[in-house]
């Protein structure tokens, strides 16, 4: 048989590591990972082995009474056993990155798997309430690999100035950086595309932010 298709075989990757098959899939080798990694409930597309998904809720009491009150968290699945895994979520492109003794806060909409040697809490953002939002996301610390999604090409912007985003636009940003909500002059003021554009995330000091090129997947209408 003769097909490009057949250009898109699966890649090999080092025991126990995160890599992309390709920029919208992430493969996952379970060997050496400990034996086990958490990955977003329903994410997995196919997997090769000896692999068992078990749902683990929100990681814990506590963590489940956060989601309940802010509608942040994410649902988890223990990934244990032998075996390659393979992830996605609506075809969104994905990217790895590797922490080393650092943190990381990513918008939970965006977490698609993360090793189990990391640490991780959902916090609020300085100033937030539930009428911005809620605006409470999750912070990632330690040494392991974590992969996150992005709806459209992101971009990453440098902060040494006070910088200002869509929050549904906002996929991770750095602990080093100062985070509060910003509220527009203007209630109907539309800079956004979005239910946002009355308030934003203002980070301020010094780090980075990654923002996706979109809101977020649209809402499917009713007919």
């Amino acid at each position: 048989m003769r097909s490009s298709l057949l250009d898109h075989a699966e890649r090999s990757v080092e025991p126990g590591s995160f890599q992309l098959q390709n920029d919208r899939m992430l493969k996952v080798d379970l060997t050496g990972t400990g034996g086990f990694f958490f990955a977003r409930q329903g994410s997995m597309v196919a997997y090769q082995g000896d692999v068992d998904f078990s749902y683990e809720g929100s990681g814990g009491l506590g963590k489940m009474f956060k989601k309940a009150f802010t509608g942040e968290g994410m649902s988890l699945m223990k990934v244990s056993g032998s075996g390659d895994v393979f992830l996605a979520q609506d075809a969104d492109q994905v990217f790895v990155l590797h922490l080393e003794d650092e943190g990381i806060t990513v918008n939970g909409a965006n977490v698609l798997a993360f090793e189990s040697s990391l640490t991780w809490d959902i916090n609020r953002v300085e100033g937030a309430s539930m009428i911005s939002g809620g605006l409470f996301n999750t912070t990632f610390t330690g040494t392991g690999a974590i992969a996150v999604t992005a709806y459209g090409t992101p971009v990453v912007l440098a902060v040494d100035v006070p910088t200002f985003v869509d929050m549904q636009a906002a996929v991770l940003w750095s602990t080093s950086l100062r985070s509060s909500v910003r509220k527009t002059a203007k209630l109907g003021a539309a800079i956004g595309r979005g239910s946002g554009e009355a308030y934003q995330l203002a980070l301020s000091g010094e780090g980075f932010v990654v923002v996706q090129a979109s809101e977020g997947h649209p809402v499917p209408t009713q007919k």
